[in-house]
């Protein structure tokens, strides 16, 4: 099966454009190697999956030929125990020490943007 047809499946990406795009930009790693989306993969494949901030460490275990729930998809593959302890470390620490500006939402108020020009002049 092809990689990019796999993790759709696998339900990592909500389309396989998605996945392609994610391989094209070499944020999947086979075997820790950079692959193209069209590589097939084989069970036992170890593959590094960046989404967002987070990184995925998962062997293949299965193949399907059609996208199924979610908890068949979990079925596909099993994720290493330590790529699960980095990877929920690395969730811990960005609760404990949130992005500056994550908090802000939509547009200034009208006062705020007053506060905003009086801190320019």
């Amino acid at each position: 099966m092809r990689i990019d047809k796999w993790l759709w499946v696998a339900r990592f990406f909500k389309t396989r454009n998605l996945a392609a795009d994610a391989i094209a930009g070499h944020k999947i790693k086979c075997n820790g190697e950079h692959v193209k989306p069209a590589r097939e993969l084989k069970m036992g494949d170890c593959l590094e999956i960046a989404i967002g901030q987070d990184v995925f460490v998962v062997i293949v275990q299965g193949v399907a030929g059609q996208r199924r729930p979610a908890p068949e998809a979990r079925l596909l593959y099993a994720e290493t125990p330590e790529g699960a302890a980095r990877r929920l470390a690395q969730q811990e620490l960005r609760s404990l020490a949130p992005v500056l500006g994550s908090d802000l939402k939509g547009r200034p108020t009208k006062r705020e943007g007053r506060l905003i020009r009086g801190l320019k002049r």
